[in-house]
């Protein structure tokens, strides 16, 4: 489409790194709607970066309508240029697009021994509990934290029940969507995997009021505001949506573009490096060795994707049919034997 080599290296990267660890909503299968976000105009492929205001320990950055996958890992360079300054950083993103799963640029954090924290907002296709009007995105979540023998610790999480790749997914499979996952447009509860394109909604983490639904609004809502309110990015129902939302169209905001949050935080800017990642292993052994229920395992976050890269790397990557047709969409259209 016209990225630099370098751009678009780091894009495929942040894609294949999420097929890899088995979050194959946001993995290649993403492509088509890049495309179509070039399409539609809404996506620089050449953008020029710019800090707008910046502080020791804080700056906001313009994306430039460039793909996020390639945004998100310049914004977690600033924030951990400044974590090497003055302990931790943060940036706050505007201007940008879907960047990919948030634990790839959550473990760039850990690569340089920090700990991580990345929020993303989205499209409006979550429903604030009680209500029937969507008006947040998935939002979701990330902090990655490093050991020392152990692998680290990654938690990374939609602040929705099930995040709408996952939706997609089961409407690929022709698949039902499991109870709690979605409302339908009255706001009664559905199992339509094609409910929110029917006019229905995503629904908070937790399900329903009675199961805590509150609190993943809460967590969702807090992702929004300083993804968007912080930055000078949308927010909240005027986020545009990602492109291969159809039944969704971006309208005029009440700021520019899509909108991240992104932290490092230097371990040794709290107690010595080498006597916290001793701990972090001590606590990430004794929570592996918890009494598990029969026929179960207790993993710490970061173990299931952690498997399943290992196991993909040996196997291979399987994609799903639509996937593939729609890979070979693309390569069609823009020139690209698949």
């Amino acid at each position: 489409m016209g990225c630099s080599p370098d751009d678009a290296a780091l894009a495929a990267d942040v894609l294949v790194s999420a097929d890899l660890r088995g979050v194959d909503s946001h993995g290649v299968a993403r492509l088509p709607g890049y495309a179509r976000l070039h399409e539609l105009g809404r996506l620089n492929v050449k953008p020029t970066l710019r800090i707008l205001h910046e502080t020791p320990s804080t700056a906001v950055l313009d994306g430039d309508a460039g793909l996020g996958l390639v945004v998100a890992p310049k914004a977690m360079e600033i924030a951990l240029e400044k974590a090497a300054n003055v302990g931790s950083g943060w940036v706050a993103v505007q201007n940008s697009n879907h960047f990919g799963i948030a634990g790839y640029h959550a473990l760039r954090a850990v690569e340089q021994g920090c700990i991580g924290w990345v929020m993303t907002h989205a499209g409006p296709l979550v429903t604030p509990t009680f209500s029937k009007e969507r008006l947040l995105g998935t939002n979701p979540i990330c902090v990655a934290i490093p050991a020392g023998e152990e692998p680290p610790f990654v938690a990374d999480f939609a602040t929705t029940t099930a995040a709408y790749g996952k939706l997609e997914n089961l409407q690929r499979k022709n698949m039902p969507a499991p109870t709690g996952w979605v409302q339908d447009a009255n706001g009664q509860p559905s199992t339509d995997a094609n409910a929110v394109s029917k006019g229905g909604s995503l629904l908070p983490l937790g399900g329903d009021r009675e199961h805590g639904s509150h609190k993943g609004y809460g967590l969702g809502a807090v992702v929004d505001i300083l993804s968007g309110v912080l930055s000078g990015a949308n927010y909240g129902p005027w986020v545009p949506p990602f492109a291969t939302a159809g039944f969704m169209q971006a309208g005029e905001g009440v700021g520019r573009g899509t909108g991240h949050f992104i932290g490092a935080m230097r371990v040794d800017a709290f107690r010595p490096a080498d006597e916290f990642k001793r701990h972090m292993d001590t606590w990430i052994r004794r929570f592996r060795a918890a009494e598990a229920i029969e026929g179960e395992t207790v993993r710490v976050p970061g173990d299931p994707e952690r498997e399943t890269e290992a196991r993909l790397r040996v196997e291979g990557i399987p994609l799903l049919p639509p996937v593939i047709d729609g890979l070979k969409a693309v390569g069609e259209k823009w020139g690209v034997a698949f």
